[in-house]
């Protein structure tokens, strides 16, 4: 069964996110976007495993799906939606010469070893603030207390290249996956590459060939579910995909953000409105021409260091899938109506869209454009160059959005679909 799976997202008790994260909202917006599998999240937090005990029931096979009464008031197509038990866990920590930010997404198969992963860490730090703990914790131990709380449970480091909060951010990480969970390394089978990076910026660097790619979307509210998922051929459930991570049997590839659109791609200042491309930080030796201090050093950049591939390289690892690169349908929305991506009118025309041709994610790779062209002449077009990866690419920076645009100015004058 070819399927698409959101493996890294938020519930309403991490911080900074929506308060309809709950599992209803997640549920629905799931079918929106044509996702069969998501994440819970967060299920260290008490409250949020309290609902999540309350009101998900056992579907076999690691994956957890609605309770009937609940399913039938959120189910808007006939496929329901699985769910697999996940938490995001930060950990700082001295190792080194350096202060260590590394955060990791840890998958559960039932929920016996979930709880004694959850009493594990209650009697290490503070569980019950945030649905993302942080911790006073080495990588590597804590992965030994995943390994421990159960059979078949697992760590994929979240945003490998994250500057301030991953395994190899430029910030705070490590040079290798080695280097960060040490005699448990093999362990590691599969990394989740972020907003800010692509498959093809990693095959640069060898030293990730083995392990398999993932996409997420790390979600902090419903809507934003899907901008990246990870594509697979096998059944909807925890065993098929760990399987398919570990052996490369029934795992397809990744859908992916433009890097360029992601908040570190390139190096800079927010506050100070400097972007540079890594060229143009060696040529300010890594200082900022406006406040004289160091840079946020992005993703390219940082990818540049470790790679040992060149930069317009073909190679491939044996571990690669198919990589398809989208813009979500409603800043693509947005763009044509030139309006805000969450104004009523783009929101009115995204359910007009779903209701009359299916998900998001079938609308953006598979609806023929000529099904489009006589309902929605600029957004067929937009499909078209979609497709062609046909974009115009502003580079995100130091926290701030990149944006990836399919139209020049002085073709949206007319504010038609």
């Amino acid at each position: 069964m070819f399927f698409y799976a959101d493996l890294h997202i938020h519930s309403k008790y991490s911080r900074a996110t929506s308060k309809n994260c709950n599992l209803e909202e997640l549920a629905l917006w799931a079918q929106k976007k044509g996702l069969s599998v998501i994440s819970t999240g967060d299920f260290t937090h008490p409250a949020w495993f309290d609902e999540i005990k309350e009101k998900l029931v056992p579907a076999g096979n690691g994956v957890f799906r609605l309770k009937p009464e609940i399913e039938k008031q959120v189910l808007i197509n006939d496929s329901p939606v699985y769910f697999l038990l996940s938490v995001e866990i930060s950990t700082i920590y001295k190792k080194g010469d350096k202060t260590r930010k590394v955060h990791h997404v840890v998958f559960s198969p039932d929920i016996e070893s979930a709880q004694n992963f959850r009493q594990k860490l209650d009697a290490i730090g503070n569980i019950n603030s945030d649905g993302r703990p942080i911790l006073g914790l080495d990588s590597r131990n804590l992965l030994e207390i995943v390994l421990e709380s159960g059979e078949n449970s697992y760590i994929i480091p979240a945003h490998i290249w994250t500057p301030w909060f991953s395994v190899l951010g430029s910030k705070s990480g490590f040079d290798s996956i080695e280097e960060c969970y040490d005699d448990l390394s093999d362990y590691i089978f599969a990394v989740e590459t972020g907003l800010s990076s692509d498959p093809q910026m990693n095959w640069r660097v060898s030293k990730l060939d083995k392990f398999r790619l993932v996409s997420n979307s790390d979600a902090h509210s419903p809507s934003k579910l899907a901008r990246e998922a990870t594509v697979f051929d096998t059944e909807p459930d925890y065993f098929s995909i760990m399987n398919a991570l570990k052996t490369g049997n029934g795992y397809v590839g990744t859908v992916e953000f433009f890097p360029e659109e992601g908040k570190y791609h390139e190096d800079g200042h927010r506050k100070c409105n400097v972007c540079f491309t890594p060229q143009e930080t060696i040529k300010h030796n890594g200082i900022c021409p406006v406040c004289g201090r160091p840079l946020t050093i992005g993703v390219l950049n940082r990818v540049n260091e470790l790679a040992d591939r060149p930069f317009d390289s073909a190679y491939k690892p044996a571990t690669a899938g198919q990589v398809f690169s989208l813009v979500p349908l409603p800043e693509i929305l947005s763009e044509i109506m030139q309006v805000g991506p969450s104004s009523k009118s783009v929101v009115t025309e995204y359910e007009r869209l779903i209701h009359k041709f299916g998900s998001e994610l079938f609308i953006l790779r598979e609806l023929p454009t000529d099904d489009l062209e006589k309902d929605s002449p600029m957004l067929a077009e937009a499909l078209i160059r979609l497709r062609k990866e046909q974009v115009i690419k502003h580079a995100g920076y130091d926290g701030e959005y990149g944006v990836i645009k399919l139209f020049n100015d002085d073709e949206l004058v007319k504010k038609i679909l």
